[in-house]
C-alpha cells in the first residue's frame, strides 16, 4: 500500500521533524510513504474573505497539481467526520479492498479550498479545534501508525 501526504507549508521546527521522521521510519513496515509539501501563500493582513478564498484556491492550485487520480483522497476538515482510532484502521483496511493508494490533504491555516474538498472521496476531522499544519502532520503520522499496529493485531500504548 501506498500512503501520499500532501501538505502545506513547510516543517520549520526540528522536534516536529523529529517526530515525522520517527513516525515515517515507523511505517515503513507497512506502507510506502510519500510526503510532499506545498507553498503556503502569503495571507494579506487584515484580509477580505474575498482575499482568503483566493489564497485558498492558489494553495488548492498546488495541490491539484500534485495529486494522483486514482488514488483514495482523504481531506482533513473540521467539518469532516471524526472517526476513532479502531475506525480509522477499519477505513483503511476498507479503502485497501478497492485502491493500493491513499493520499491525505492537510491544509493550510486557512483551510482547503472547495476545489480540493470536493476532489475528495472522504472528510477526515481530528475534532473541532484547530491545529498548526506542522502538529497535524504529526498527529495524522501517529494515527496511521496505530491504525496498521491495529490491523496487524499489534499492541501498541492506549
Amino acid at each position: 500500500m501506498n500512503i501520499n501526504i500532501i501538505s502545506v507549508g513547510k516543517i520549520k521546527e526540528k522536534y516536529f521533524t523529529a517526530a515525522i521522521e520517527e513516525y515515517s521510519k515507523r511505517l515503513s513496515r507497512f506502507v510506502k510513504l510519500k510526503i510532499s509539501e506545498v507553498a503556503d501563500e502569503k495571507i494579506p493582513e487584515n484580509a477580505s474573505k474575498k482575499e482568503i478564498e483566493i489564497v485558498k484556491e492558489k494553495e488548492g492550485n498546488k495541490i491539484l497539481g500534485k495529486l494522483d487520480e486514482n488514488s483514495f483522497i482523504i481531506t482533513l476538515c473540521i467539518e469532516g467526520k471524526e472517526l476513532s482510532s479502531e475506525e480509522i484502521a477499519k477505513k483503511i483496511t476498507d479503502i485497501s479492498m478497492s485502491s493500493s493508494n491513499i493520499t491525505f490533504i492537510i491544509g493550510g491555516s486557512l483551510g482547503l479550498s472547495d476545489t480540493v474538498k470536493n476532489k475528495s472521496r472522504f472528510r477526515l476531522s481530528f475534532g473541532k479545534i484547530t491545529l498548526p499544519h506542522q502538529l497535524m502532520r504529526v498527529v495524522l503520522l501517529e494515527q496511521i501508525y496505530r491504525a496498521f499496529k491495529i490491523n496487524n493485531n499489534e499492541s501498541y500504548h492506549k
